[in-house]
């Protein structure tokens, strides 16, 4: 068959995207504002200690609008994406960040973000919030955990083969809090981020000796941050396995709240070296020049 089609309809017919960087903190507040409890993480990295290793990018077209966060800082490299599945699979196509990250993103954004990463899981998540007002606290006490208290934190972090790699900053900069039994700390809860200034932080790290389970010592550590982080904040999140239904129903008796699912999993990115992104960054700057923009037509 001959094809007919005009090279004008054909230029009609593409779709173009413009990608552009975002560098000014307000606006992109006011475009995780809708994502709600799911942009927590991401809302914190708009802090200033945290803003300046983070790359915010966005991707518009006839499809809507993307955006991903690629940040250094925290517990490591970690990419979110957020919008339009059509335009994260362009933005993602020009911008994959590092070749290893923990990715965080929708269900609907599975199938995009597999085209340029290795995921190492199929474990779809929770992600719960709680404000001062659903707030209910559990009985218990637990100690402030502090950077000169990391020795004893990473044994207990990889008394079964887990990462027992944090470090006094880690610690020094988050909110930890541990039970002691027997003098040993046998229980911990902490934070992924905590920003005070954004007002939202991200509880993690949740960890019980396998020998002290069973008796409420993690809810009672998960209590006693998330009071002190409430102080605060007026946003502050959580993430669990869908699957685990106790953890789920400890949380919701703290006065957490479903949110939404996701799926938060490591990533190693496909295009190992980065140089077809690179080629890729270079037709898109020429071709949006003149618009100081970089722009991909589908």
């Amino acid at each position: 068959m001959v094809d007919t089609t005009l090279p004008s309809d054909r230029r009609a017919a593409s779709r173009e995207y413009a990608v552009e960087r975002l560098e000014q903190a307000d606006g992109i507040r006011a475009l995780l504002a809708p994502e709600g409890a799911y942009a927590a993480y991401a809302l914190a990295q708009l802090a200033p200690s945290l803003f300046t290793h983070s790359e915010w990018w966005s991707a518009s077209g006839p499809t809507g609008r993307a955006t991903v966060l690629h940040s250094r800082g925290g517990l490591g490299r970690a990419m979110v994406t957020f919008g339009d599945s059509a335009a994260l699979d362009v933005l993602l196509g020009l911008h994959p960040g590092s070749r290893f990250c923990f990715a965080s993103f929708r269900p609907e954004h599975r199938e995009i973000v597999q085209r340029h990463f290795m995921l190492s899981r199929n474990e779809l998540m929770v992600r719960m919030s709680i404000g001062k007002e659903t707030f209910q606290p559990v009985e218990g006490e637990a100690v402030r955990l502090q950077g000169r208290d990391i020795g004893r934190i990473n044994r207990l972090y990889s008394v079964e083969g887990g990462p027992g790699s944090y470090t006094s900053r880690h610690v020094d900069q988050g909110v930890y809090y541990g039970v002691i039994s027997d003098e040993k700390l046998v229980s911990i809860a902490g934070t992924h981020v905590d920003s005070p200034g954004e007002r939202v932080a991200v509880v993690g790290n949740v960890f019980t000796h396998p020998r002290y389970r069973g008796g409420g010592l993690a809810t009672i550590a998960t209590s006693v941050v998330t009071q002190a982080l409430l102080e605060h904040c007026d946003l502050v999140a959580l993430t669990v396995e869908a699957s685990n239904a106790p953890a789920i129903a400890v949380y919701a008796k703290l006065g957490y709240r479903q949110e939404c699912t996701l799926y938060e999993v490591t990533a190693v990115r496909k295009d190992a070296l980065g140089m077809i992104s690179s080629l890729r960054r270079l037709a898109a700057a020429w071709r949006g020049r003149r618009q100081g923009k970089e722009v991909v037509t589908r």
